[in-house]
């Protein structure tokens, strides 16, 4: 899933972030690759419930003990928490991860429900970052579709992420983004470049002037 390689583009986007915010992002965004990479490792269905339940309980103990010596929650105790953003409003995040654990079978129902948690990233991140009046709902879920469907073997369940990913997208990159959380926005108009019929590299000079466009204007 995103994040687990080398990744200028996404490297580029997070200097759209306030410096004096951009390491709670950057933490935040680490939180989602720890647990795509839990997913990525784990073969047992029930170990990965086990493994996602330890997050879930990590999460909720920050907002009352100090962090356990784990390097990504001790830069979200760091660069989060300190910013009002609460160890319980991640939780969702670790249960959007669950439904790919508890679910044989990856249906639109499914599909959405891991959308919507795992698209929660957005929500804490637009907290952190000063957000106002974006559409992060839909830019988180429409954000953690199109990766699920970039990472998916089975055709009919790229088919089925991918279209729930595109009126989602393309409903957040219809809005101009505040300032504040263009990075947000920018990674939002990045998946929606995945999605293409024909997608770009990964730092294509066009999808390049896209993000920066969108930094300049907010669409």
């Amino acid at each position: 899933m995103t994040g687990l390689v080398e990744d200028p583009e996404r490297d580029l986007v997070l200097t759209y972030a306030r410096a004096d915010r951009r390491p709670g992002l950057v933490a935040l965004l680490a939180l989602d690759d720890a647990l795509a990479k839990l997913l990525r490792t784990t073969r047992e269905p029930a170990l990965g419930q086990m493994r996602l339940a330890w997050w879930r309980e990590a999460l909720e103990k920050l907002d009352h003990a100090p962090a356990p010596a784990e390097p990504v929650l001790k830069a979200l105790e760091a660069e989060v928490l300190r910013h009002g953003i609460t160890g319980a409003a991640l939780v969702p995040i670790v249960h959007g991860w669950e439904v790919l654990i508890e679910e044989e079978r990856l249906d639109a129902d499914a599909m959405r429900r891991f959308g919507e948690g795992r698209g929660q990233l957005f929500t804490a991140a637009g907290a952190l970052l000063g957000s106002k009046g974006d559409p992060l709902a839909l830019a988180g879920q429409g954000w953690a579709l199109a990766d699920l469907a970039g990472n998916l073997e089975a055709e009919e369940e790229r088919v089925i992420a991918r279209d729930l990913a595109r009126p989602l997208l393309e409903g957040a990159a219809g809005m101009r983004w505040s300032r504040p959380a263009r990075a947000l926005g920018a990674l939002a108009h990045r998946a929606r470049l995945d999605l293409a019929e024909a997608p770009k590299a990964a730092g294509a000079p066009s999808r390049v002037g896209r993000l920066l466009w969108h930094r300049l204007t907010g669409r």
